[in-house]
């Protein structure tokens, strides 16, 4: 089984932005010498905690500083641009990195419903395009024909090339699964954001509903999970703290830079809000190297996954390279 990563850029209290931005180039490389498969950014807006705004960029920066990981979106929102505009986004990112170019896509805002406004006027009508823009995409990228009668058909994205992005489906609902299955596109659900709910239904449906393609003849499943190891449960559980505080809070919709362990466990929890934590902690991914690839591993399987991407969050970033780390080694990835 695939292990890959999933970079979100998250602000530190105390620190400036920027050290997100630049942790997240130095952590991709440090994950292509443990032998991940995959390094993938995301796109949120208008958001203070994750603030990876432009995954292009993003992407750009690290394919030049690596060598062989794939480097890849999860994902471009795609009702915020032109499938166009973005084609030749990616065809330019894989001139730079060829062959290692990931395009993940969602219709997902990646943000609420004015900031997605803000970002195009006519939100609403692009999602229920969102379809037809991602078959667009496809064929941009892959220098193919578009549809018959389509009033574009005569444009090309450039820079062409002997290799092609590969282009990725993500969801978190059946919609996103079914889509893909129709399109004939490998499919990424998002386990972090539902917890899981739902995954083994959207995973059977895209197998069920696949129609092969010419780069995808089989259906090609994959989770992208939150996971924190450490080198021993009590250490993993130590750092999640500051995970734990901001998902009470997120759930309350208060948002803000992920604390330190320390000033997470010092406030003053109310006897329902100390629960909530604890059955964070019962049910997150988030323990010894060993027990938390376990977890993993069972997941993986129970809904028959062949990836997985690993997002980590952690207020001291040498703890989320440790975690990489561990589970480097407990899945065996070979290290450069």
């Amino acid at each position: 089984m695939r292990l890959s990563v999933l970079d979100q850029s998250i602000a530190a209290a105390g620190r400036p932005h920027g050290h997100a931005i630049r942790d997240t180039l130095a952590l991709a490389q440090h994950c292509e010498g443990l032998g991940y498969h995959r390094y993938w950014v995301s796109e949120h807006h208008n958001h203070p905690t994750i603030v990876g705004t432009a995954p292009e960029i993003l992407i750009s920066a690290i394919a030049a500083t690596t060598e062989r990981i794939r480097v890849g979106s999860a994902g471009v929102m795609l009702p915020h641009y032109s499938p166009y505009k973005v084609a030749e986004q990616f065809r330019m990112l894989d001139a730079i990195a060829p062959g290692r170019i990931d395009l993940g896509v969602g219709r997902a805002p990646g943000s609420d419903g004015k900031t997605a406004f803000a970002l195009h006027p006519l939100a609403n009508q692009r999602a229920e395009q969102f379809p037809a823009d991602t078959r667009d995409l496809d064929a941009w990228v892959h220098g193919e024909p578009l549809v018959e009668g389509h009033p574009f058909a005569a444009m090309a994205a450039y820079p062409q090339g002997e290799t092609a992005p590969e282009v990725w489906m993500l969801g978190s609902s059946l919609y996103g699964a079914q889509l893909a299955a129709v399109l004939g596109l490998p499919y990424c659900f998002a386990w972090f954001i539902t917890d899981g709910f739902g995954c083994a239904e959207a995973l059977e449906q895209y197998r069920k509903n696949y129609r092969p393609s010419e780069r995808w003849p089989e259906p090609h499943a994959a989770i992208c999970l939150w996971a924190l190891a450490g080198d021993s449960h009590d250490e993993a559980q130590h750092h999640f703290t500051s995970r734990a505080r901001w998902k009470l809070y997120r759930d309350r919709g208060i948002y803000g830079p992920l604390e330190s362990p320390e000033d997470a466990a010092a406030h003053d929890y109310t006897d329902k809000e100390a629960e909530i934590i604890a059955e964070l902690r019962r049910e997150s991914f988030v323990g010894a190297g060993g027990e938390v690839a376990g977890r993993i591993k069972a997941a993986a399987e129970e809904v028959g996954a062949a990836e997985v991407a690993v997002v980590t969050w952690a207020f001291d970033e040498a703890a989320r390279r440790r975690s990489y780390e561990l589970l480097a080694a407990e899945f065996g990835l070979v290290t450069a």
